[in-house]
């Protein structure tokens, strides 16, 4: 694993030095490329201006920051890099912070944080311990490709995650999503719906976490490849509810039915054979 980013955390007096790691693999996701239809030659783009029609090259574009309709002010490169943040090779901690007191929304592209040589073997693994029996998130600042980013240092196995989050200014609020205001629920179906999810509720690691659409588009690209017929999956028709409470109850039921216990091949229950072997023990 190749690392991205060579620095140090830093909080208070305590430094470690680390490597950043890419902990998402975009070399796993599929890419198409554009092709002429006629002779499946890839497609070229040329920028051409919407004005004069003239086609462009690089040295013939630059940047506008469109302040009006149809008002541009100009920006060169000179002028970026009056306003590019000072380069750090340190993130420094400004303090820690609970878990839950961080939204998921706030969340963005995570890193994988190693020790980088043996001297921040044991100063690594004492902040990951640390953070992992506190259950807080260290909060600071990672200058990343001329970019200054909040990020937010955590524990997961052992090892150090640095996640890179949105400022809280560019999130817009859930509650301007129309028609939250507008469902009443009985007390009776809320205490349905919290029984259905008391019976619907296991551990992450027992639901299957797998990008099933990936998957499906790499098996009709591996048809077409072998020269089979591509078979359409048939869409799943939803019926709307009309009588909430009968779904529910309906839904604890089945949901209840799936989470009995496994039957044995001879037929018992996990029930009538623990009884068997009961009986088998006082009598041994």
């Amino acid at each position: 694993m190749r690392s991205l980013w060579k620095g140090h955390i830093r909080f208070s007096m305590v430094t470690i030095p680390i490597r950043l790691y890419n902990a998402v693999d975009s070399g796993s996701s599929l890419r198409f490329n554009q092709l002429h239809k006629e002779d499946n030659g890839r497609v070229r783009y040329e920028k051409v201006c919407r004005s004069c029609g003239e086609n462009l090259g690089g040295n013939d574009i630059v940047k506008g920051y469109e302040y009006a309709p149809d008002e541009y002010v100009i920006v060169e490169d000179e002028d970026f890099e009056k306003v590019k943040v000072k380069s750090s090779r340190i993130i420094e901690i400004e303090g820690f912070v609970s878990t839950g007191e961080v939204d998921v929304s706030l969340y963005d592209t995570p890193y994988f944080a190693g020790p980088d040589g043996e001297v921040a073997v044991k100063v690594y693994a004492l902040l990951a311990g640390a953070l992992q029996e506190s259950g807080k998130l260290g909060v600071g600042r990672l200058v990343l490709r001329d970019r200054e980013d909040m990020v937010l240092i955590g524990c997961q196995e052992q090892g150090l995650v640095v996640y890179k989050v949105r400022y809280p200014q560019f999130l817009r609020s859930v509650g301007d999503v129309p028609g939250l205001a507008d469902g009443e629920v009985s007390p009776e179906e809320l205490k349905l719906a919290q029984s259905l999810v008391d019976s619907m509720t296991r551990s992450l690691s027992e639901i299957e976490m797998r990008d099933a659409y990936h998957d499906a588009v790499r098996e009709m690209i591996d048809a077409k490849v072998a020269g089979r017929e591509v078979v359409t999956a048939g869409e799943e028709e939803v019926a709307p509810v009309v009588d909430i409470m009968t779904a529910l109850k309906e839904s604890i039921e089945l949901a209840k039915g799936e989470a009995r216990p496994m039957e044995r091949a001879t037929g018992e229950s996990a029930e009538e054979a623990e009884e068997v072997e009961s009986a088998a023990r006082k009598t041994a």
